[in-house]
């Protein structure tokens, strides 16, 4: 789809400099900028590339001065990276808009299906399942029966969703993900062997959350394994069964919270954690990459290291250890011109 400059200035309240009539027809880097691309400057570290690229336009703030000639359409604007950022979440609305369900889908009779809907081919929904208006289900998705997706939400291809899960409007489940699988439970036998504990709980993810590709959310044993509104998971983390996790929480990439583990509002969890079960994580809480979390903690703290404890004694602690070898020498040197000095 292409537009003029004048067109893409109204959409950011911005003001063109150059040729209004310009088309552009796709997004592209200020340095690696094409034919009928549109680009930003918003670091001054690229402002060198402005006087050469081959964009056709180049959004730029509204006190730019260039300092040589710039043959590309400017078009100024107060912010030139939120409104680049506004400009790829708009493209990226239009690249999505589906709309219609696909002969190739099975919708089973007693589901309901929102308005606005996409459904793609190949797609499952089953008994009593609802779908709210504005849903998008990409193709090869299974969403089981007594489950409920929100409005504006989008599960993209290969999602699957057991039976009697609900999730909340405007959430986006990447490809792979799975929610509403068994919990990891398991009772040992006087043989030896293990005794299956069936998992009949459910999972509530409410609205806002985005969770990435090949992500898994277990069903709880009993309740609700509860995702809070606005939480943000990266590709391949698992939470496990009754887990709490709070509002606008991030968890970055293979990060796992362990069987009825609870982690607070706003906290940042960083790639490679692990969290043990039947603990709490307070509210704010900052754990660093490979940190292995084995306690409870309060509300406001940043914690490191395995196991996990207060970062500014863990630091400490790791300039210790680099000097372990020095100390070690001293002591032996000590030993030794005390055993000379008995001798």
């Amino acid at each position: 789809m292409k537009f003029n400059t004048s067109q893409i200035a109204a959409m950011l309240g911005g003001n063109v400099e150059g040729d209004a009539n310009a088309e552009v027809w796709k997004l592209c880097k200020i340095e690696e900028g094409e034919a009928g691309g549109l680009s930003f400057l918003a670091n001054s570290k690229y402002t060198n590339y402005i006087y050469d690229t081959n964009a056709t336009a180049v959004i730029v703030s509204n006190d730019f001065q260039p300092e040589h000639p710039v043959k590309a359409t400017m078009i100024r604007v107060a912010d030139p990276y939120l409104a680049f950022a506004n400009l790829l979440k708009k493209y990226n609305e239009m690249q999505l808009d589906k709309r219609g369900v696909d002969p190739q889908a099975y919708i089973s009779p007693s589901a309901t299906i929102g308005k606005d809907c996409y459904i793609g081919p190949f797609a499952f929904i089953g008994e009593n399942v609802h779908i709210g208006d504005g849903a998008k289900i990409y193709p090869q998705t299974y969403v089981g029966d007594n489950s409920s997706i929100g409005a504006g939400t989008t599960l993209f291809a290969g999602v699957r969703i057991y039976q009697n899960i609900v999730v909340g409007a405007r959430c986006i489940l990447h490809s792979g993900v799975v929610v509403g699988a068994d919990g990891f439970g398991f009772a040992p036998t006087e043989d030896g062997s293990y005794q299956k504990i069936d998992q009949i709980g459910n999972v509530v993810i409410e609205d806002d959350v985005e969770i990435g590709a090949n992500t898994t959310i277990d069903r709880a044993t009993l309740g609700s394994t509860i995702i809070h509104k606005g939480v943000k998971l990266d590709n391949l983390c698992q939470i496990a069964h009754n887990v709490v996790v709070g509002e606008s929480t991030v968890m970055a990439a293979q990060s796992a919270i362990a069987g009825s583990g609870k982690v607070g509002s706003h906290c940042i969890i960083a790639g490679q954690v692990g969290i043990v079960g039947h603990i709490e994580v307070g509210n704010n809480v900052t754990i660093a990459a490979q940190s292995g979390v084995t306690r409870s903690f309060p509300d406001n703290m940043t914690i490191l290291g395995s196991p996990a404890t207060d970062a500014v004694k863990q630091r400490k602690t790791y300039i210790y250890e680099r000097n372990l070898e020095k100390l070690f020498n001293r002591v032996d040197e000590l030993e030794k011109e005390l055993a000379r000095l008995k001798g």
